[in-house]
C-alpha cells in the first residue's frame, strides 16, 4: 500500500465553500432535532400518517423480548435454542450502539463474535466452525447448553502526539472459554462484532449501486493512497451476489437480508429466507428443542421491521455555527478523513418513499479499506479481507453517550471516543492520522468537536 504525502491529503477539502454543502439536516427531510436519550428512536420527519402505524409495529417487533415455544404468544415464540439476546434493543438499545465489556472477563451483553475457519462455504462467504457455525452463541433456552463464552481483556497501550500531550489506547485480547463441544481448534477466524446505531440505515440503502461501485479504486489508479473496494455478499433472495453495503464488513446486501440473519443468528428465530436454526450435527439437545413454527418470524413481520429499520430518523448536526465545529470540518478534510468518510450522497428511488431522492450527509462511501495490522481481524468476510473494514457512517456519533451512557467506538468498542477512534486508525488511514497527531491540540479539539457535533 502507499500513503499519499501529507501536502495531497492537505488540499482534499476545498475550503470554507466545500463545507457550506453540508447541510445540519445529516438526513435530509428525514431529519429531526432531537437530543437525549431518546434521539434515535424517532420516525422520519417526512413519514407519512399512512405509514406511521407499520412504523409503531415495527418499533414494537424490535423490542419485543421473544420467547421458548411453545407459548401462549404464539407469534413471539421460538426463542433459540441457542441464542445472543430475546430482542433487537437487547443489542441496539434505544436503536442504539452496544458496547463491549467494561472489565476484563466481563459478560458481553451487547455484541457478539463471529466464527469461520480457513476456506469459504457454497456462496462465497465464511466456512462455519464444524461444530459452532459463524456466530457463537453465549446463551440457550433450558435444556440446551450455550456454546460458550468469549472473554476480553483489556490491554493499555501509551502514546504520544508530536508536542508531547500523551494518550493512551485500550487492545483487546481475546480468549474462549466454557466450550460445551470441545475446543475452537488452532485455526479458528473469530471477529467480535459490537452492535452499531441503527439511524439512516434506509438512506444508505437508497444510494444507486452504480455509484457506489465508481467510487470504488480498487488498484489507486488516481494515487491517492485510498483503494477502496466493494464487497459483493451472497443475495438470499436474488439467488447471486450482490454489491454489501451493511454490517462492519459490508457482508450483507439490504435490510430484508440483514434483518433475516440478525433474527437467525441473534435470536435463534427462522423466517423464509434462513429457514433452518443453527443447530449444528454435534448439538443434540439443539436439534431435538421445539420450534415456534415454520418460519417462527413471519414475512409480514419481517417486512414490518425493515420499514422500521429504513425509516428511522437522523437527528440533526448540532452547533452547527460553532467556530470550533466550523474549524473541525474544514480540519476533517484537510487532515484526509473525508477520502472515505465521503459528506454527501443522494438516493435514488427506493421502496421507503421518505428516503427516495433525498440528498444526505453519513460521512462514508460504504467501500471496503485496509485499516491496518492494528485493526485487522485476519477474517475474511465474502471480498473483504482480514484487514478491511467498511467506513463507519458518522452521523449520530456525537449523541451515542446520550442514547447508550458510553462512547465507545470501532468494530470491538475499544476506542473510549473520537479520538482514540482515529489514533487507531492505519492502513489507508495512516496518512489521515498522522495528520491529525500533527496538528496543535486547539486544533485536535476543533476536530473531535466537529465530530460530536454530528
Amino acid at each position: 500500500m502507499r500513503l499519499r504525502p501529507l501536502a495531497a491529503a492537505l488540499i482534499l477539502w476545498a475550503g470554507p465553500a466545500a463545507a457550506d454543502e453540508i447541510s445540519p439536516k445529516l438526513g435530509g427531510d428525514t431529519s429531526r432535532a432531537i437530543l437525549g436519550s431518546k434521539a434515535f428512536t424517532l420516525n422520519a420527519a417526512n413519514q407519512g400518517a399512512a405509514r406511521q402505524r407499520d412504523f409503531f409495529f415495527g418499533n414494537r417487533l424490535f423490542n419485543t423480548n421473544w420467547v421458548i415455544a411453545p407459548a401462549s404468544t404464539v407469534t413471539f415464540d421460538g426463542l433459540g435454542p441457542t441464542f445472543n439476546r430475546v430482542s433487537c434493543s437487547g443489542c441496539h438499545t434505544r436503536d442504539g450502539r452496544g458496547r463491549s465489556p467494561t472489565e476484563s472477563g466481563g459478560e458481553m451483553l451487547s455484541m457478539l463474535v463471529r466464527l469461520s475457519v480457513p476456506g469459504i462455504d457454497a456462496h462465497g462467504g465464511p466456512k462455519p466452525h464444524p461444530a459452532y457455525g459463524d456466530q457463537l452463541q453465549d446463551r440457550a433456552i433450558p435444556g440446551v447448553p450455550a456454546e460458550g463464552r468469549a472473554l476480553i481483556r483489556w490491554v493499555e497501550v501509551k502514546g504520544s502526539y508530536p508536542d508531547g500531550t500523551t494518550y493512551g489506547l485500550r487492545k483487546p485480547e481475546f480468549k474462549f472459554a466454557n466450550m460445551a463441544f470441545g475446543p475452537l481448534g488452532a485455526d479458528i477466524l473469530f471477529s467480535p462484532r459490537v452492535a452499531p446505531q441503527v439511524i439512516g440505515l434506509g438512506l444508505l440503502e437508497a444510494i444507486p449501486e452504480a455509484e457506489i461501485r465508481a467510487t470504488a479504486d480498487p488498484d489507486d489508479k488516481d494515487g491517492d493512497g485510498i483503494s477502496g473496494r466493494v464487497n459483493e455478499p451472497w443475495d438470499f433472495a436474488a439467488g447471486k451476489p450482490a454489491l454489501g453495503r451493511f454490517g462492519w464488513k459490508a457482508n450483507q446486501p439490504n435490510l430484508h437480508q440483514q434483518n433475516a440473519a440478525a433474527f437467525n443468528g441473534d435470536m435463534g428465530l427462522t423466517t423464509s429466507l434462513f429457514p433452518e436454526t443453527g443447530c449444528n450435527e454435534v448439538q443434540k439437545a439443539c436439534r431435538k428443542a421445539p420450534n415456534g413454527g415454520t418460519p417462527e418470524v413471519s414475512d409480514e413481520f419481517r417486512r414490518k421491521l425493515t420499514l422500521y429499520t429504513q425509516t428511522l430518523a437522523v437527528p440533526v448536526q448540532r452547533n452547527a455555527e460553532d467556530p470550533a465545529v466550523k474549524r473541525g470540518e474544514l480540519l476533517f478534510g484537510q487532515s484526509g478523513c473525508a477520502a472515505c468518510h465521503r459528506p454527501t450522497w443522494t438516493a435514488g428511488a427506493h421502496e421507503a418513499p421518505e428516503v427516495a431522492h433525498q440528498t444526505f450527509h453519513p460521512f462514508t462511501d460504504l467501500l471496503l479499506h485496509d485499516m491496518g495490522e492494528g485493526l485487522a481481524d485476519n477474517r475474511p468476510d465474502f471480498l473483504a479481507d482480514g484487514r478491511e473494514w467498511r467506513t463507519a457512517p458518522l452521523w449520530g456519533l456525537g449523541l451515542i453517550k446520550a442514547v447508550n451512557g458510553h462512547e465507545e467506538l470501532l468494530h470491538d468498542g475499544r476506542a473510549r471516543g473520537p479520538e482514540e477512534a482515529i489514533l487507531w486508525h492505519g492502513g489507508e488511514a495512516e496518512t489521515a492520522r498522522e495528520a491529525f497527531k500533527s496538528l496543535p491540540k486547539v486544533d485536535r479539539e476543533a476536530l473531535v468537536a466537529f465530530l460530536r457535533s454530528l
